[in-house]
Order: C-alpha cells, then structure tokens, then sequence
C-alpha cells in the first residue's frame, strides 16, 4: 500500500515536471559539440566524431588560465573555460559553506533543471568538517538563459550543445577543484545527483585530485536514460523520427560512463552509488548494467538499493539512509 501511494506521488511530480516542457527541433551542431569540428550534415559523420572524441582527451583541462577566480560572502565566481552564445552561462557560480578545516572538501553537482541549492546536506557535512562546495551546472541558477523556465540548453534533442555542455560542466568542475586544491584543501570529493551523477562521475574519472565520487540515481548510457526515462519524453519525441537509439548511443558516446569504467575502478578512488528500485527516470536495469560494466572493469563499489522512486529519494527516510551512506564514505580513511 505505502509503495502504491510512493509511486503515485513519484508520478505526480514527473508530472510537475513536465509542465511548460516542449519538443524541440532535433539538431546535429557537430561544430559545438566537437571543438574544430566543421559543419556536418549526417548522423554518421557525428558518430564518427564522437567516436574520435571517446578516444581523445576529450575531457582534459583547455589550456586556460585559472586567474578570475571571485570570492564574496560565501560565493565563489569564475569564468568558464568554453565560451557559449548565453553570456549569463559563461561564468560559473559557486555557494560555499566552509567547514573551519582543510582536510576535506566536496563538490556537489546537482539534478536536472534544480530550483534550489542543497542547503540541508550543505550544513550537515559542514558541521562535520567538511566544507561543500555547490557548483551551478551549465544554464541554472546564476547561469539560466533569460526567460528559461527549464534547463532546455542542457539536455535537448540539439546533439551538439548537450555533449557541449556536459564538457562544460566537466571542465568548470574540474577548474572548481583546481582552486580548492591551491586553497590548501587536502581531500577532494565528488557528488552527482541523477544529471549531476553523470558530471560528477567523469570529473573523477579524469581528475586524479578527486579521491572519493558519489553517485545518487546513476546509469551508464545517457542515451538509454532519455531515451527510456520518465522525465524525458518531450526529448525523445523529438528525437524519435530522427534518429534511431543505437546511433543516438555512438552520437551520445563522450557521455556514457561506460567508455570510462577502468578509469573509475583506479584502486585509489572510492566510489558510493545510491540507487532507487523504483525509479521510473532512470531505470533500474540501466543501473544494473553499469554497475556489473564497473565491477568487470575492477571496480568496487559500495552500492546502496533503496526501495523507492527517483523523486522520493528526497524523502525520509531515503535521504537519511542515503545521507548516511555518504557520510561512512566521506569519513572512511579520515
């Protein structure tokens, strides 16, 4: 009875979630996704792009400075090292809620079109010696696109701007922790949660700073989740006539986590998932799959299944049990 009502309530707010959404035009913009890329009109020609792009250092730091960097009041700004047609999304946003040490810091990416920072987490592991860092993801908060109800420019049916702006999230948090490491901050941390998870997995797979990576509501092909999850239907309708899902998957490829299994099995990284068996956004045998990828790969993760939708993991006593996953993880070593 209580999972039916849990169910029902995960509905209603993918439902929520919905409202003022739009299918939007497919677009190739190889040219935006792929640096030096020259304009292309054929699926194929970006698989073979995004192909090159798996196998290149494609995440690896542009060769920008890290001056600009401004502290204010608990904020932390700086420019980003990818320059977009948004000026509000050329400067990345940070709230810090400092801890009194520099023995840990961790860098939290959020969800998918979030409203709110997560001011709870921030203060408890703050409390506990840990200061967090919440970094403004590419187009939300301080970074939206003028007159944006949600985060479209992030994850859309435009091919291009979706890798291109999960490289941008890649790259600002992988300067974010740049900084924190010339602050003085000894161990850095990681924590995605569902789109975030996606950013914070590669950050610590390219990042040999990052020594622990947190992932809440997570698969490997992100392809497989819009294409199948709950809260991207609008994206798959437009999708749908254009492009089948195994080309989707190669075109996709710089953003499935599994192209970067061995890099996060390295034996000096700690990896914690949290997943929901219930979740109708990111399926489950989605999950399943990369997990297994991770454990082929040697990885060990400290997998913790919970009995609820994606949603409902916010609610007790999921967050807790989940809060309090992370927090064994976070002390582990101290």
């Amino acid at each position: 009875m209580y999972h039916s009502w849990l169910d029902r309530w995960d509905e209603r707010r993918a439902r929520r979630g919905e409202e003022g959404k739009k299918t939007t035009d497919f677009v190739l913009d190889a040219e935006r996704a792929f640096p030096g890329a020259k304009k292309i009109t054929s699926i194929e020609e970006f698989c073979a792009l995004a192909d090159q792009a798996v196998a290149s250092a494609f995440f690896d730091e542009p060769s920008v400075s890290d001056q600009g960097f401004e502290r204010q009041d608990g904020w932390l700004k700086f420019p980003s090292d990818i320059s977009t047609d948004i000026e509000q999304n050329n400067v990345v946003s940070a709230k810090i809620t400092e801890s009194g040490s520099f023995d840990q810091a961790m860098v939290i990416f959020h969800h998918w079109n979030a409203s709110a920072r997560n001011r709870q987490i921030a203060n408890f592991f703050s409390h506990r010696g840990i200061t967090v860092v919440e970094i403004a993801m590419p187009y939300h908060f301080e970074r939206s696109r003028p007159g944006s109800v949600h985060a479209d420019y992030m994850l859309s049916p435009n091919l291009g701007r979706t890798i291109q702006s999960v490289r941008q999230a890649v790259l600002d948090g992988r300067k974010l922790i740049r900084w924190l490491k010339s602050e003085g901050y000894r161990e850095i941390s990681v924590l995605g949660m569902s789109l975030g998870s996606w950013v914070a997995a590669i950050v610590a797979a390219h990042d040999l700073a990052v020594s622990k990576a947190s992932l809440f509501l997570t698969a490997g092909s992100l392809a497989d989740m819009v294409w199948t999850g709950r809260a991207t239907r609008s994206i798959r309708d437009s999708l749908e006539p254009e492009i089948e899902l195994t080309d989707l998957r190669r075109a996709w490829g710089p953003l499935n986590l599994e192209n970067y299994a061995h890099s996060l099995a390295r034996p000096d990284l700690d990896l914690h998932v949290v997943l929901a068996k219930r979740d109708k956004v990111v399926l489950p045998e989605l999950s399943e799959r990369f997990m297994q990828r991770l454990k082929d790969a040697g990885a060990r993760p400290n997998i913790v299944e919970l009995n609820c939708g994606h949603y409902s993991l916010a609610m007790p006593p999921y967050i807790l049990l989940a809060g309090l996953s992370l927090k064994r993880l976070l002390r582990r070593g101290r």
